[in-house]
């Protein structure tokens, strides 16, 4: 995934929000003054493999088996407390360092990598955080123009986007523990962003040319232009 490709499903969810592209531009800039070059080299070995993206629904518990079961598995979010506490390694953290940046801070001292965003609500995290992660075991990303060593692989929510950072690097099957798109404890704006990790993790499976079991039961619904709005971006192209 490359920024060019990204750009017109930003616009959508931007749109839709009624958020600003100039504070994401900021928070990129104030995160390109921490980051450093990311080895994407270090995940060679999920190339062809089987990776689990871990949500942090209240489900995750009940499907660690699955996550045990991949080769590599990537937690967004609070799931890397959840699987850590059950004794399975998180090869990866996604994370906007909105609920659990201490995680993310032990888990780079460590050697694991950790994918750190930046966006137009999370400067001051940015700020505080990012001189606490162990720089090479970082990769800062952006939902914006990537400058410097903030890379965009895309994706907008932790979830969503570390399913967009296992395709970037060549993963071979997806799966998807602790995912909900109608979490009831989540307030309205989260459940506006799950909506659209749900759209976005249909237009990803479409370029795969896989399924995703986590979106079994939705797809019509997805693929409705009128329920997408994303205009050009909406029926994808498989590859």
């Amino acid at each position: 995934m490359n920024f060019e490709e990204f750009e017109p499903v930003y616009e959508a969810i931007i749109a839709d929000f009624g958020f600003g592209r100039a504070a994401d531009e900021r928070a990129r800039d104030v995160a390109a003054e921490f980051a450093t070059p990311f080895a994407f080299e270090r995940f060679a070995d999920w190339r062809g493999a089987t990776v689990a993206i871990a949500g942090a629904a209240p489900t995750l518990p009940d499907e660690l088996a699955l996550a045990r079961s991949a080769d590599v598995v990537v937690a967004a979010s609070t799931a890397a407390d959840v699987l850590i506490d059950a004794g399975i390694d998180v090869d990866c953290m996604v994370t906007d360092l909105d609920k659990n940046p201490e995680t993310g801070a032990e888990l780079t001292a460590r050697g694991v990598p950790v994918a750190a965003h930046a966006h137009g609500d999370n400067i001051p995290a940015v700020r505080e955080w990012l001189p606490e992660y162990d720089a090479e075991s970082t990769l800062v990303t952006t939902q914006v123009a990537p400058r410097g060593a903030v890379e965009n692989v895309g994706g907008f929510t932790d979830g969503d986007r570390a399913a967009f950072l296992a395709d970037h690097v060549g993963a071979g099957r997806l799966v998807f523990p602790g995912w909900s798109f109608d979490d009831p404890t989540v307030d309205s704006m989260k459940a506006r962003k799950l909506t659209w990790a749900a759209r976005l993790l249909r237009w990803l499976e479409r370029r795969r040319n896989e399924r995703f079991d986590v979106l079994d039961g939705r797809r019509k619904t997805l693929d409705d232009g009128s329920a997408l709005a994303v205009g050009r971006w909406g029926k994808g192209a498989s590859r």
